[in-house]
């Protein structure tokens, strides 16, 4: 089966529509950006009750942001992992420690700018764990993997295509990165390592990132050894 894959930029963050057999949603953007969606989705000629399920690759704003307007608008589950649950009851933003010197000094301003950042609660219905989920339920022949070190809870959906998406496990996208590669902010490089062998391990092809533009995997290849 043939999913069709429609980016729909939300502010600094990218949004996924897949269209299989049936619709799903990788993220959900930056806050106040529902309008994004409606536009993306129409110009691929997905109707919002289509859309069945929200994946967040993980719980950081700008990949939540939009979630309880988008589900507002489909009426679609929400997923999340367990590992980053807490987010959601978190007061305030918290921003990704700096992984290198450059994301060390963004993250600081990020910080410095998280209580100018709101994001509204929402309902998360399926609560993955530590474990593969298949999407063929949703008409999507794919799976969604546990992949950290962004942050504990990270997830990334790969399609028997071996198109995958990975959230921020990578990055291609100034100011973050002039080049893609690997992130800047997160919880633990050696763990993010481990995630791309694994990704790797399953002789993906295209990456894409929630950052910036899809490129081959070749390039992982390279930096990760």
């Amino acid at each position: 089966m043939e999913v069709k894959i429609y980016p729909i930029h939300c502010g600094f963050t990218t949004v996924y529509a897949l269209k299989g057999d049936g619709v799903i949603l990788i993220d959900g953007g930056d806050p106040n950006k529902v309008d994004n969606i409606k536009k993306g989705i129409a110009k691929a000629l997905i109707q919002p009750e289509e859309i069945k399920l929200i994946i967040l690759t993980h719980g950081h704003w700008d990949h939540t942001g939009s979630a309880r307007d988008i589900k507002q608008l489909t009426g679609a589950k929400i997923l999340l992992h367990r590992g980053d649950m807490h987010f959601i009851a978190e007061p305030k933003t918290i921003q990704p420690p700096g992984l290198n010197s450059w994301g060390r000094t963004l993250s600081a301003l990020l910080t410095f700018m998280s209580p100018m950042i709101h994001v509204p609660k929402f309902e998360v219905a399926i609560i993955a764990e530590d474990k593969e989920l298949s999407l063929a339920e949703y008409g999507i022949p794919g799976r969604i993997i546990p992949t950290p070190g962004h942050s504990w809870g990270s997830v990334s959906v790969i399609l028997d295509s071996g198109d995958v998406f990975v959230g921020d496990l990578a990055m291609n996208l100034f100011p973050l990165r002039l080049n893609p590669g690997l992130p800047i902010f997160g919880d633990d490089m050696t763990i993010v390592k481990n995630s791309w062998r694994k990704l790797l391990d399953r002789d993906v092809k295209t990456i894409y990132p929630a950052h910036g533009n899809s490129f081959p995997s070749q390039i992982m290849r390279n930096l990760i050894q």
